[in-house]
């Protein structure tokens, strides 16, 4: 491990040379991919600096024990032993830290959040699960916008889908895609009984125009005169789009925009993610194993988290987490429940390897 550990931080080093050069920094497409490479690896180069360091000084108190200083060898075994407890607990993180990148994590996603079983309140717990992720998005400092929306008249929707953009996006909301239930006393109910209702949320990787290519062929476009509030025809152009990919029968369509331009070009870039979406769960279903069903990143219709509003708790059925800040989630702190994910993630990558 030493050597792949010097090799890591050699490389290190010469990307900070390199960010230092005046003429990377002119190249802002090359300076951003070095400096990402950069952030990617100083986690790992921090604690294999630590890491060389103990081996080092191990090194030296062996040469100690090869000695005929009874009292030092002492000294050294002593010392030996404590280090040796350091670089055990090291190791175990450096196995997480190297585990292979993915380069999908990094991308942006479209989230779609659309109402189930439950009418009126589950387009309301809709808005809910639309507002946390807006929140968990500023927490991140990342940027969103909807491109497509169908609410209701008492503030819920039927089915939203927006953008999300920022470092890292794909790698934590990959994490959100399957069924919410959610159980609460809805605003419509006045004899104070607690229902139950569920929302599903689609995390899709943002496909690149190069990822997945669409032949004009394929599509046909329609275009209307966009609709308000319950229905309502708005008094402007016909910029509503309906595209529909001929091959798949895939359907998307976008009136949110200022023009038809606008949401043409939206509604093909949630075509090409659902496209590269389907794909990606034809090959998932190819290559099925055990990770899959323990921490699921694309099973839309598994029931993944309840929200039980009464008891102020959240549990998240894959990895058997409950917690009870509520109102601190639905602001947006989901953080720790996608910390607590990955980690069983990372867990079960590490046994694998093992296997």
């Amino acid at each position: 491990m030493i050597d792949k550990l010097k090799e890591i931080t050699a490389h290190f080093e010469s990307l900070e040379t390199q960010m230092a050069d005046g003429v990377l920094i002119n190249d802002q497409a090359s300076y951003t991919a070095v400096a990402k490479e950069h952030r990617h690896l100083s986690p790992i180069v921090e604690k294999a600096r630590k890491y060389i360091l103990i081996h080092e000084q191990m090194n030296d108190d062996q040469e100690i024990l090869d000695g005929d200083d009874d009292e030092l060898k002492e000294i050294a075994q002593a010392e030996i032993e404590e280090l040796q407890l350091s670089l055990d607990t090291l190791e175990e993180e450096m196995k997480v830290l190297l585990l292979p990148h993915d380069p999908t994590d990094d991308k942006n996603t479209i989230v779609e959040v659309r109402a189930g079983t439950g009418g009126d309140e589950a387009a309301l717990f809709a808005a809910d699960l639309y507002r946390m992720y807006c929140r968990f998005a500023e927490r991140n400092g990342w940027k969103y916008e909807v491109m497509e929306s169908n609410a209701i008249g008492i503030g819920g929707f039927k089915e939203i889908i927006f953008s999300v953009s920022g470092e890292s996006v794909y790698g934590m909301m990959k994490f959100e895609s399957g069924v919410h239930r959610v159980q609460r006393v809805p605003k419509t109910e006045t004899s104070g009984r607690v229902h139950t209702s569920a929302d599903t949320v689609s995390g899709l990787l943002e496909a690149e125009q190069a990822a997945v290519v669409v032949v004009d062929a394929d599509l046909q476009i329609d275009t209307y005169r966009a609709s308000g509030a319950e229905g309502q025809h708005v008094n402007k152009p016909e910029s509503e789009i309906r595209i529909t990919h001929i091959p798949t029968r895939l359907v998307v369509t976008c009136q949110d925009g200022s023009s038809q331009h606008k949401n043409k070009a939206a509604a093909l870039k949630v075509l090409r993610s659902r496209l590269l979406a389907a794909e990606q769960e034809k090959l998932s279903k190819e290559r099925r194993d055990a990770r899959r069903d323990m921490v699921s990143t694309g099973d839309r219709s598994a029931k993944i988290r309840t929200y039980n509003f009464p008891q102020g708790r959240i549990t998240d059925h894959r990895i058997n987490f409950t917690a009870y800040n509520l109102e601190a989630i639905m602001d947006g702190d989901i953080g720790g429940i996608i910390e607590n994910l990955k980690l069983a993630d990372q867990q079960f990558q590490l046994a694998s390897i093992g296997d």
